[in-house]
């Protein structure tokens, strides 16, 4: 896009061509989209070196300190000189369009002719490809910063994001978890804000997986519509790639660079001589009103409760925006899906014709990457089952393509029968996994095979704080139309948060908290209580000391929480000797609860840390929070506000 788009962008958003070149504050980095970056940018408030600059310190404080997120393999070195050429540009009165000095983050299976494409594989760390590929080559016309190249599944195969070379990522909602995957290192970086917008492939749910584990929006493209050259292939039938961002008109600014007619790619034949979708021209405010939405009822099994609500809540959202809702129900669904993957049949053929292209390649096959024990242990199983499959071409292989057209056939005739502009359902039926454990859960397949377009956008979080998302599927080649569902459900309400374990930073360090100090008094009995809340780690470091001057005796020291109203879910003790069961339960808006016990009877003093619930920092933030006192004079506790 040339000047007069970037402004079209900027109007979209409510950001005039006028106000953008008023001096005004220092632009904070954290959420900062493509078009509030742009718009610093042209008003002369920071360079794109800067900006470069700015990123890295975030990359720094929170990649590998601080929560250890681990989403990148490598940082590009010559990040800060390609910014300077682009600042110099943009000088001389040439600007290439929306992404001209915006740092990116690419997925380390993109080829880069400057950097090794790794696809997360210690075989591949040196792999030297002898040019960028498509999207990355568009990326850098369109000027963009590859800033870095971030972690994934090993060679994509997977979908929790651990690899031998780049080790495991995890969710910077909960580092405890994982971001999704495959592409979960560029979920995980753009949900941290080390980049405006990241790019990931997507053979079943790899885009779509890290956007709704990380509170983004993704879309898996209709196949043909982006180029495959250039990204390590895991199954060339099902692989696409495509952008993740934290907003739909960055996700649109981001596709309008990605896809084109590639004639290296035949794939992309079908965008020869057809006009090539435009997505920033597509975002419309009421494209729900008159849309109709099909709940695809399938999809609503075995799906974790919370889960479920938030995303009726958000088909209901899409309700109250005009768009017509209805229930979507398939008995014969299993058994059309079953058998329609094609990746585990073509993977091992067609990693073999991609290494054939990279000059002086470290290995030619997975058979060597497993005869050098060059893989994490995860990946074992997986990849020795690929390594058995005897032919490229197979009867297997052939029934397989032929039941993914039928799943397509079948697919498009419902939509046309109801007369639906896309079906509905969870993005991942189950949250996100802790890390080491299986992810259970995605409902991937059906986009990917059936090559329709799937767009999964946030749909809200759960009582923990976990991103939970909604996908929307359509015809195929409807994807502009499926763009603009998602960024007028957008306009409905915030439904993105920021992980609290990656903030701005302070003088490009990570914030370091100051302690709260709480003084309770009660018949005689002083309690000071210092709190300190580590954002970072998401945990609470406490020390207590009381003095009693021949007052009650001290029962306890509490930390109390007031509020959560909602309905939450957990476990439950059942009578029963088959052990545990869930429950979802209506909460009260005034309840209190105990968050930690502090001290106990007879205790003067103690000190101590605990992680932080979700609700806890809420609670926190919201001066919900306090320091109850009990002693033996009653049950009525005195309890002091843990106040900034």
């Amino acid at each position: 896009m040339k000047i007069r788009a970037m402004m079209v962008v900027m109007a979209l958003i409510g950001v005039s061509a006028t106000a953008s070149a008023q001096p005004s504050a220092r632009l904070e980095l954290t959420e900062a989209s493509i078009t509030e970056v742009q718009a610093a940018l042209t008003a002369g408030r920071m360079s794109s070196v800067q900006l470069v600059r700015q990123y890295l310190a975030r990359i720094a404080a929170y990649d590998h300190a601080g929560p250890e997120l681990n989403s990148l393999i490598r940082v590009n070195p010559k990040a800060a000189a390609e910014a300077a050429v682009l600042d110099a540009e943009r000088k001389a009165g040439k600007v290439r369009g929306p992404m001209h000095g915006i740092p990116v983050i690419i997925k380390d299976n993109y080829d880069t002719g400057d950097m090794p494409t790794s696809a997360g594989s210690l075989a591949l760390a040196t792999s030297q490809p002898s040019r960028d590929g498509f999207v990355v080559k568009k990326l850098r016309d369109a000027g963009a910063i590859i800033l870095g190249k971030s972690n994934l599944h090993e060679l994509a195969a997977g979908i929790t994001s651990i690899s031998s070379l780049g080790g495991q990522t995890r969710n910077p909602y909960d580092p405890t978890r994982c971001p999704g995957g495959s592409s979960g290192g560029t979920g995980a970086a753009i949900a941290a804000s080390f980049a405006t917008v990241g790019w990931g492939s997507d053979t079943c749910g790899s885009i779509r997986i890290p956007s709704a584990f990380n509170a983004l929006v993704g879309l898996r493209p209709t196949q043909g519509l982006v180029s495959r050259r250039g990204i390590v292939p895991l199954s060339h039938t099902q692989d696409i790639g495509g952008p993740l961002a934290r907003t739909v008109t960055d996700l649109a600014i981001a596709l309008d660079v990605s896809v084109g007619y590639d004639s290296e790619d035949s794939a992309t034949s079908v965008l020869r001589d057809a006009p090539t979708p435009k997505f920033v021209a597509a975002l419309n405010k009421t494209a729900l009103r008159g849309a109709r939405i099909g709940v695809f009822l399938p999809y609503f099994r075995d799906t974790d409760a919370e889960i479920a609500d938030t995303v009726r809540a958000a088909i209901a959202a899409m309700r109250a925006q005009g768009a017509t809702v209805v229930d979507v129900p398939m008995a014969e669904f299993d058994t059309l899906m079953a058998n329609t993957s094609v990746i585990n049949l073509e993977t091992k053929f067609d990693l073999i014709d991609y290494l054939r292209t990279v000059p002086n390649a470290p290995v030619k096959s997975l058979r060597d990457i497993l005869d050098r024990g060059l893989y994490d242990r995860q990946l074992e199983v997986r990849f020795r089952v690929i390594d058995t499959v005897l032919a490229a071409d197979s009867e297997q292989h052939r029934t397989a393509l032929k039941r993914q057209a039928a799943l397509r056939t079948r697919m498009e005739r419902i939509l046309d029968s109801l007369s639906l502009d896309a079906i509905a359902y969870p993005t991942v039926r189950q949250k996100p996994t802790l890390v080491g454990e299986v992810q259970n859960g995605s409902t991937c397949n059906l986009g990917a095979q059936s090559g329709l377009p799937s767009i999964s956008v946030p749909a809200g979080f759960a009582a923990d704080g976990l991103p939970v998302g909604i996908e929307l599927l359509g015809k195929g080649f409807t994807d502009t139309r499926l763009v603009a569902l998602a960024y007028a459900f957008e306009q409905s309400g915030a439904r993105r948060i920021a992980p609290s374990t990656t903030p701005a930073l302070v003088a490009g360090k990570a914030p370091v908290a100051a302690p709260i100090v709480v003084i309770t008094r009660a018949r005689g009995i002083v309690a000071t209580t210092r709190v300190t809340l580590d954002r970072v780690h998401s945990v609470l470091y406490w020390s207590a000391t009381v003095n009693n001057a021949g007052g009650a005796p001290l029962s306890a020291l509490v930390l109390r929480r007031t509020g959560n109203a909602g309905r939450i879910s957990g476990p439950i003790s059942g009578a029963a000797a088959s052990g545990t069961t869930s429950a979802s339960i209506a909460i009260p808006a005034g309840a209190s609860r105990v968050s930690a016990r502090l001290l106990g009877p007879g205790q003067a003093s103690g000190s101590g840390s605990f992680p932080l619930t979700y609700a806890d920092r809420v609670a926190f933030d919201a001066g919900r929070l306090t320091v109850a006192m009990y002693t033996g004079a009653g049950v009525e506790p005195v309890e002091v506000k843990v106040a900034r």
